[in-house]
């Protein structure tokens, strides 16, 4: 399988992201251990491309192909992919469009399943620090909050319907050009908001795993 990928990388950080898979950005301290924690990870983001519909072997040999790379800031070393690539800037047909936003739904979905069944109290980092369950939930809604008026949604309300209409935003085909003038494209917002929600569902699960 091939999988198109752009580096964002810092003196400290570095972040490889597959370009076509919205949530499949995994970061390390250099661009060689950024790639090699994506290809470790495609086992994990294969049930989230399966339940948006795609089809996703994540057994199946995978080539790595490094498109763009960027030279990462303050936002990167935070530990966040804060960078909009040329190749976010593709316009999306509504063909397009339509895969970013179910793939978008599949990683709020994965996020919603795995915190429901996970403890309350998770295990703690070595120096006691670390949210439980309800505040990382509480993080994740607000965030696609701050998500949804980066897409150019001025809205309150329940969550539900704060990420129904980014998800009818994303679902509008696109010429590339950011959202209401800021900075944000399609492409991009689908690859934030997706790797923030998996990237919290995945540390919920680490975390249970060796909970107490």
């Amino acid at each position: 399988m091939k999988v198109v990928v752009t580096i964002e990388a810092s003196a400290k950080k570095a972040f490889a992201t597959a370009a076509d898979w919205p949530g499949w950005s995994r970061s390390g301290k250099t661009e060689e251990l950024a790639i090699e924690a994506l290809v470790a990870y495609a086992a994990r983001y294969a049930p989230v491309a399966r339940a948006a519909g795609d089809d996703f072997d994540p057994d199946a040999p995978i080539d790595i192909d490094v498109r763009e790379r960027l030279g990462g800031g303050g936002g990167t070393e935070f530990g966040v992919p804060s960078l909009v690539t040329k190749l976010d800037r593709r316009r999306t047909t509504k063909l397009d469009a339509d895969r970013l936003a179910r793939l978008v739904e599949a990683a709020w979905r994965t996020f919603a399943d795995i915190a429901a069944a996970a403890p309350e109290a998770l295990r703690k980092g070595p120096r006691g620090g670390g949210r439980d369950t309800a505040k990382i939930v509480e993080h994740v809604e607000g965030a696609d909050g701050a998500y949804a008026r980066e897409m150019g949604l001025k809205l309150d309300g329940p969550i539900a319907d704060v990420r129904a209409a980014m998800a009818a935003v994303l679902r509008e085909p696109s010429d590339g050009s950011p959202f209401a003038g800021r900075k944000w494209t399609a492409r991009y917002a689908a690859h934030r908001i997706a790797w923030h929600a998996l990237d919290h569902a995945w540390e919920i699960e680490d975390r249970t795993e060796s909970a107490d």
